[in-house]
């Protein structure tokens, strides 16, 4: 039985040792990642076990992604998604790498001057996405 097999975690997961897969191998990122045992990645892969949180930094780094992102991921798959969302009002998103970039630009480009998300600007921005 695999209850985290659909998250959003054990996917990217799954997508990222297959990635790098070229470079290193599961035990490798395992091992990086803190875990005595190179199985767990597979558990992880397949939504078996949940990732825990005190790993979040060390396994990012072994999967080459930004911690904020899978602590995002990672605490919905631990906590579900209303104490997840409970949590994030509280203390904030996680902010990625690239998500600090953007809003570094977009100080730059208003200098500053804290803009409102219009429906313009909205629009404007996720014609960017393709959306």
């Amino acid at each position: 039985m695999n209850p985290f097999e659909n998250t959003p975690t054990a996917k990217l997961i799954a997508d990222r040792v297959r990635d790098l897969s070229h470079r290193k191998t599961q035990a490798e990122i395992a091992s990086e990642a803190g875990f005595a045992n190179a199985n767990l990645m597979t558990f992880l892969k397949n939504g078996r076990n949940k990732v825990p949180l005190d790993r979040v930094p060390s396994l990012a780094k072994a999967l080459e992604v930004d911690p904020a992102m899978l602590m995002r991921l990672a605490l919905e798959q631990a906590v579900g998604a209303t104490a997840a969302q409970a949590i994030t009002e509280i203390f904030g998103t996680p902010v990625t790498e690239n998500e600090r970039g953007w809003l570094a630009e977009i100080r730059d480009a208003s200098d500053n001057s804290d803009p409102r998300l219009t429906g313009r600007s909205r629009t404007a921005l996720r014609g960017i996405f393709g959306k």
